[in-house]
């Protein structure tokens, strides 16, 4: 599972990169296209790093699944909720801890 979450994280951070690609001056799309194009760009950019920053906590807990403190909350160290391990198995912390 964790290595599927990877391979689509890997997808969509390959077409980000696409999307925030520089805006060429010399392309006429018009002002207000541009400025769309902009903010979209800087949309795009922040959903980039957030998805980079996720993939590699996913590789971490891809390294870390055979070890004893998998699963175990590192703030109050009881068992992490396995519908939470399922959902965000990069969580480290159980879902009271994380609130």
């Amino acid at each position: 599972m964790i290595e599927s979450k990877i391979s689509r994280l890997e997808k969509n951070i390959a077409e980000l990169k696409e999307l925030t690609q520089p805006i060429a001056p010399d392309s006429a799309i018009g002002r207000v296209s541009r400025m769309d194009a902009i903010n979209n760009r800087s949309i795009n950019e922040a959903a980039l790093r957030k998805k980079k920053v996720q993939l590699v906590k996913l590789q971490e807990a891809l390294k870390q699944i055979d070890e004893p403190e998998f699963g175990i909350c590192i703030k109050c160290k009881a068992s992490i909720q396995p519908q939470r391990i399922i959902l965000m198995p990069e969580s480290r912390v159980c879902v009271k801890c994380a609130n």
